[in-house]
């Protein structure tokens, strides 16, 4: 995935991950140790564990994929399959793109009441937080973050709501603080079959760009159901995705959450 992220989205997707219990811990970790050993830049390495922990759920689907190469760009992984060599682009389909702004906003200032809270008391104060809101605007985000900031340490200081902060609710977490919002899918929550397909039509144009010595290139697109920005109900028009032309020789789009994968070509 080539899009930008803030190290307050890395660090929530790593959080989130490690809590499922549907994880490949094995695999993911030794590919987590690949990558840590590599020569990329902390941030590329952040960004490349996001990308191997997105690719958890296709792992079940494809239990005998092994990974080659973890910190190649195009495509964004080799792996071997079938004593085949493929190609695997990964990237991420965002269904509301305002929501994308805010959750980023909102994950920088979760980050920074992580941070006062693990410096008071890390062991009292471990865990994860869902928070629901009183109605806040992108302005508040912008304008009043150290506010926030205090509302939220406040609350799980108390264990109860207090300013911006509507409700609060916590699980445990063996690590560290993680703060989260908590929110609940909506039953018309549809993910246009455009948006897919004019991704698909972007990746299209970069495939002659990518690695020749691989025997197939597949694209895998992802809705990240950990990010309010990518979560969706169904597919509005699925039976539209199966008219794409692409020169991909496999494409699907995976729900990373259960697990759900549809083969588009």
């Amino acid at each position: 995935m080539k899009k930008v992220f803030s190290d307050e989205d890395l660090v929530k997707n790593l959080s989130l991950y490690y809590l499922n219990r549907h994880l490949k811990k094995k695999p993911i970790e030794r590919y987590h140790r690949q990558i840590d050993n590599s020569e990329l830049h902390d941030r590329e390495k952040y960004k490349k564990k996001a990308e191997i922990l997105l690719l958890n759920s296709f792992l079940h689907h494809f239990p005998d994929v092994q990974f080659e190469n973890l910190t190649c760009e195009s495509p964004d992984f080799i792996a071997s399959f079938n004593n085949k060599k493929i190609g695997i682009e990964l990237t991420e389909v965002i269904n509301h793109l305002e929501i994308k702004k805010i959750e980023s906003q909102l994950n920088k200032i979760f980050r920074q009441a992580e941070i006062l809270l693990e410096q008071e008391d890390t062991a009292k104060f471990r865990g994860v937080y869902f928070l629901e809101f009183h109605h806040i605007s992108k302005i508040d985000l912008l304008e009043k973050q150290n506010e926030m900031v205090i509302n939220i340490v406040k609350s799980i200081r108390q264990n109860k709501s207090y300013g911006y902060v509507k409700k609060i609710r916590k699980s445990p977490h063996r690590r560290n603080v993680f703060i989260t919002p908590d929110f609940t899918m909506g039953l018309f929550d549809e993910l246009s079959s455009e948006k897919i397909i004019d991704l698909i039509e972007k990746k299209n144009e970069k495939f002659p760009y990518y690695d020749r010595s691989v025997d197939e290139c597949w694209l895998v697109i992802v809705s990240d159901m950990n990010s309010l920005a990518s979560r969706y109900t169904f597919i509005q028009n699925k039976e539209n995705l199966h008219q794409i032309q692409s020169p991909f020789h496999k494409i699907f789009h995976l729900e990373n959450l259960c697990g759900n994968l549809t083969m588009i070509k």
